[in-house]
């Protein structure tokens, strides 16, 4: 699977979190047949790719997100720029304190 001009294998990302194959692929709407042939080299549909990498790789909780939030964000991203990048280099930085509190 092709992530940010780099392959990401499923059964990689899967191993690495520490998760059984059933508890990997039912967080995206996958069965662990179904994601047991993906593990094997069968070709993942986009919408599957997609929901790996924000689940799996970006590690967000799709539950949380709601239609709203990407309303506002492209509100920002068209209307105020500016602000649209500082609030994100300012998340940013928060993520990478919690990680540092974290270990």
């Amino acid at each position: 699977m092709k992530l940010f001009n780099f392959s990401i294998n499923p059964r990689d990302v899967r191993r690495r979190l520490g998760l059984n194959q059933q508890e990997f692929w039912t967080k995206i709407g996958v069965t662990q047949s179904g994601g047991s042939r993906y593990e094997s080299g069968r070709e993942m549909p986009k919408p599957v790719r997609e929901l790996l990498r924000l689940v799996h790789v970006e590690r967000i909780d799709l539950s949380k997100v709601k239609k709203e939030d990407f309303e506002v964000i492209e509100y920002l991203k068209n209307e105020h720029p500016d602000l649209y990048k500082k609030l994100r280099k300012a998340s940013r930085g928060l993520g990478k304190k919690a990680a540092a509190v974290a270990h």
